[in-house]
């Protein structure tokens, strides 16, 4: 009786997860349905879409348990909101070049600029590299950036499929 009943929690174990890729695939396929005159009225709700999308495809790819889930989501939200604002300084910092030096003065300070925030990424990296191995597995952390580009990969494979019919419509009307 015991043994049906573990090999009952794994397969409803297994069952979650399949749900939660097959929930990621139908909220992919649905981004790549809205329409581009869509997006900014639904931006937010496009970004919880692909929100929910990346937690449940991540989820997968790194075989998370729901208990190793639970701990792991706050702490990669947490540094993700991180790493996103130090990427926007660069940014800033490339937009926002000081046009009254030279232009070699003012390649030296982005170049410099750059190397130190790429030094902070890296801190930030290596901090929540050790709170997240307090998680999971040193196997799933190095599976982890992995998951995140095949992710990235999808997200911009739909949106080009979206925009790619909309572009043939626009080449039609625009020729006599």
């Amino acid at each position: 009786m015991r043994l049906l009943r573990f090999s009952l929690q794994i397969t409803i174990s297994e069952m979650k997860y399949f749900l939660a890729a097959a929930m990621a695939l139908m909220m992919i396929s649905s981004l790549a349905q809205d329409t581009e005159e869509d997006l900014p009225a639904q931006d937010s709700r496009v970004r919880s879409k692909i929100q929910a999308a990346r937690i449940a495809y991540i989820t997968d790819q790194l075989d998370l348990t729901p208990a190793e889930a639970e701990k792991f989501w706050p702490i990669y939200r947490e540094f993700s909101a991180k790493r996103r604002d130090i990427r926007l300084q660069l940014r800033d910092a490339r937009r926002n070049a000081d046009a009254n030096t030279t232009t070699e003065q003012a390649d030296q300070e982005l170049v410099k600029k750059q190397f130190e925030i790429k030094q902070e990424e890296l801190n930030l990296e290596k901090d929540y590299s050790a709170r997240l191995l307090k998680v999971i597995s040193a196997q799933k952390l190095r599976a982890l950036p992995e998951a995140e580009r095949k992710f990235r990969r999808i997200i911009l494979d739909q949106i080009q499929r979206r925009k790619l019919p909309d572009e043939r419509r626009q080449k039609l009307q625009d020729t006599p």
